[in-house]
């Protein structure tokens, strides 16, 4: 069965596994364990049903008893990365502070796994983790006083703001402007050549967080 034929019907309203067949010699849950596996170690160009069929001492023909297709499986991955998130840290303190340790969380996260960034676009991937992960960000944002717009909005920009700091950590070196000829860019130029002012105590990653979501969520 190949993508095309997809089930329509979200891979998490539907049984765990066929219902003919022989008794099932594996679960979803270690099928995507393994998967998992193969992404963190290669990449998720090594994930295909076949291999993760091999992993598993199995044929690939037995995976389509538990999912309909590779994205199924790409899904089932990204929603049980999800729970890596847990548990939530409590909510009893300065609600910036902790969404920007849940912004580390999610940092740290992405870190584990790399292939993260190929299918966080994929909105089918939103699974009961990922829906307990937005639902404890609007709990530790409950206090606040502006609508479930904003709040929806800062979480996605947070979001957006761990992915951009995780792709710029898998693409390797910083830019760098060394031999640059400036001459048609003053502006550049005089940037440049300015002395820089001393790091504040806080990482670009937490200044960043704060500023964006202090700024959205002000009240």
């Amino acid at each position: 069965m190949n993508n095309a034929s997809r089930d329509p019907q979200p891979i998490w309203t539907r049984p765990v596994r066929g219902s003919r067949g022989p008794t099932p010699g594996h679960s979803r849950e270690g099928i995507v364990a393994a998967a998992i596996t193969l992404a963190d170690a290669a990449g998720l160009a090594a994930v295909s049903m076949r291999a993760v069929a091999t992993a598993l001492g199995t044929s690939a023909g037995s995976l389509y008893r538990y999912l309909s297709s590779r994205d199924d499986l790409l899904d089932l991955m990204t929603d049980a990365a999800a729970a890596g998130l847990r548990p939530y840290p409590e909510a009893d303190g300065d609600w910036l502070d902790t969404m920007v340790l849940l912004g580390r969380r999610q940092l740290a996260l992405y870190r584990s796994h790399p292939w993260l960034l190929d299918v966080s676009h994929r909105s089918s991937g939103i699974g009961p983790h990922t829906l307990a992960w937005f639902d404890n960000c609007l709990r530790v944002l409950q206090p606040l006083g502006c609508d479930s717009t904003a709040k929806f909005e800062a979480i996605a920009m947070m979001t957006g703001v761990v992915t951009l700091f995780a792709r710029s950590e898998a693409g390797g070196d910083a830019l760098t402007l060394a031999g640059v000829d400036f001459t048609a860019y003053p502006h550049l130029a005089a940037a440049v050549a300015r002395p820089s002012a001393p790091a504040p105590d806080r990482d670009l990653f937490e200044r960043t967080l704060r500023g964006l979501l202090a700024g959205l969520l002000a009240t």
